[in-house]
């Protein structure tokens, strides 16, 4: 079998069937306890991904974290595409699900919400991942089921429901994506994000001065609010669970 390079999919390697990788337990073997486990490879991977990033977490990284051989680990995960998604997974497990939704959908998905940046934050791989994900593990489907019970109030239907929170999920992905590329900046620039926010503020005033850009001019002369990434990320994730679904008559 080829060695896999990394836990990212490329083109041309095997897909992830997801009835093998998540309805079929690990086949139990005869003679000695197996060495590792699935649970086992996995938690090593997401500690590299954490530490280093998604690029090295291979295969044989992962084996040597362990102590093992390398091809030793292809009998327990047969493939990068299901290392990710097994990766994936496991962190999704990190929600804290209530047993019952509370009855108010916007407050509960705005709590979902902050579960979710609060994952990515702690796993900032995450928000590139997704994309390539092929399959719903077992955590991910208790956090989407979940989530339908949430926006019943909302009045749309199941499949609208799906949707709208593959739209959420969209959104916070892709805003951490940004929030964390502007963080690694930051650290890269040696400056706080306080001097790169003035200096930026100074850049964008002497550029609309002459007039060239009168709507972003009259932007700006408008009192900004707080530009911490939390209170930023709360404004926007308003502006989408507002625009849901419609307040009731």
């Amino acid at each position: 079998m080829a060695r896999a390079d990394s836990a990212a999919p490329s083109g041309g390697r095997a897909g992830v069937d997801p009835e093998a990788l998540w309805s079929v337990s690990e086949r139990p073997r005869r003679g000695r306890p197996p060495a590792h486990s699935r649970a086992e490879i996995t938690a090593t991977a997401v500690a590299i991904a954490d530490a280093e990033g998604l690029a090295a977490v291979t295969m044989r990284a992962v084996a040597a974290r362990l102590g093992a051989g390398t091809m030793s680990l292809y009998s327990y995960v047969p493939n990068k595409e299901t290392l990710l998604e097994l990766m994936i997974d496991e962190v999704s497990g990190d929600h804290r699900l209530p047993a019952m939704p509370t009855g108010d959908w916007r407050s509960d998905l705005r709590r979902i919400a902050h579960e979710q940046r609060a994952i990515m934050r702690r796993h900032p791989w995450l928000p590139a991942a997704l994309p390539a994900r092929q399959t719903l593990g077992p955590n991910t489907l208790a956090v989407l089921d979940h989530v339908l019970a949430v926006m019943i109030p909302t009045g749309l239907d199941a499949q609208a429901r799906l949707e709208t929170f593959s739209l959420l999920t969209g959104f916070v992905a892709s805003h951490m994506s940004y929030e964390l590329a502007q963080q690694r900046a930051v650290e890269a620039a040696g400056r706080s994000p306080g001097e790169l926010l003035d200096a930026q503020a100074r850049y964008l005033r002497a550029a609309v001065a002459d007039g060239r850009y009168p709507h972003l001019a009259q932007a700006l002369a408008i009192p900004g609010g707080d530009q911490n990434p939390q209170a930023v990320f709360d404004r926007l994730l308003d502006r989408v669970i507002n625009g849901i679904a419609p307040d009731p008559a």
